[in-house]
């Protein structure tokens, strides 16, 4: 996940799941949240990557049954292994640092 200012990836998840998704750009100090939105196709025996990911690398609620276990698939694509969907992200509360 890139900043939506200046565009870096050093992006970290500055929060805990049952709070909000408040994301903060390591470089400029822009702050934002992701969310994700379905688009209605969904994929059978979806495996969380190995290695997981960092508990503060960026990360989104899946929009259908808000598990945090959202990947992104070796084409780019979001998607939630705990119920299969394949999700857009998009970026809210944008602050600029």
């Amino acid at each position: 996940m890139a900043c939506p200012i200046c565009g870096s990836a050093d992006v970290f998840y500055s929060c805990t799941p049952n709070c909000c998704y408040n994301h903060v750009c390591g470089d400029c100090g822009t702050t934002f949240e992701p969310l994700t939105k379905t688009r209605g196709v969904t994929l059978r025996d979806v495996a969380p990557p190995d290695p997981l990911p960092e508990a503060a690398d960026p990360t989104a609620a899946c929009a259908k049954c808000d598990s945090i276990a959202v990947y992104l698939t070796e084409d780019n694509s979001l998607v939630c292994a705990d119920c299969g969907s394949i999700l857009d992200l998009e970026i809210t509360e944008v602050a600029p640092g």
